[in-house]
């Protein structure tokens, strides 16, 4: 199992938190806990890649900070 922390530009409300939610949803992750600027998320990197991830908050529009 890993943990990882992502810091999240473009993200100021209630909505873009759900649009990440979402967007993160539809990987097979063990737990997310995500907030306006933020995400930890916990997997298993044998079912999920954490490019993928990181696809997924792209995606829903944002830019992880690194």
């Amino acid at each position: 199992m890993k943990e990882v922390n992502y810091k999240i530009n473009g993200m100021s409300c209630m909505h873009c938190v759900m649009a990440v939610k979402k967007e993160l949803s539809k990987l097979e992750l063990d737990s997310t806990d995500v907030q306006i600027g933020s995400a930890k998320i916990k997997f298993d990197e044998i079912k999920v890649k954490q490019d993928s991830i990181e696809h997924a908050i792209t995606d829903a529009g944002y830019a992880i900070v690194k």
